[in-house]
């Protein structure tokens, strides 16, 4: 099960990174008058390295107060700005600043809260995991 979510997850963050630096990225290596492929390349190897990172740091055992806080912010960012950038694009293709919702409030939001969920999380499941290993015999 924890696989997964871990595939999930590394699923929805590498195509939140894919469209980001596509569109961030992209516009930059645009506006310096380079090839449209470039910007591509560069978007799906970031897309690549995201899922990389977040499938391996996802199905580790022990995740820390610190990794468990990252990745809870750094999942539901991805998750809360793809929602907030790409909803009104499709259902409301007319509102010319819909994006804008994404990259100011619901990616900020997500991270956020993400960020909080993670240290909540760990709270949660790191004090039962430092119990149980400290009744563990001593070899």
């Amino acid at each position: 099960m924890q696989k997964l979510v871990g595939g999930v997850v590394a699923s929805l963050s590498a195509v939140a990174a894919l469209y980001f630096v596509y569109w961030t990225v992209g516009a930059a290596l645009a506006s310096a008058g380079a090839p449209h492929f470039i910007s591509v390349v560069v978007s799906f190897v970031a897309a690549i390295a995201v899922a990389r990172y977040v499938w391996l740091h996802s199905t580790s055992a022990g995740a820390g107060f610190v990794r468990s806080t990252m990745m809870g912010a750094l999942v539901t960012g991805a998750v809360g700005f793809s929602a907030g950038f790409f909803g009104p694009m499709i259902f409301a293709p007319s509102a010319n600043q819909g994006p804008l919702l994404g990259i100011f409030i619901t990616g900020p939001l997500g991270l956020m809260f993400g960020g909080a969920g993670g240290a909540i999380h760990w709270f949660a499941r790191g004090r039962h995991a430092a119990a149980a290993h400290d009744r563990l015999p001593s070899p």
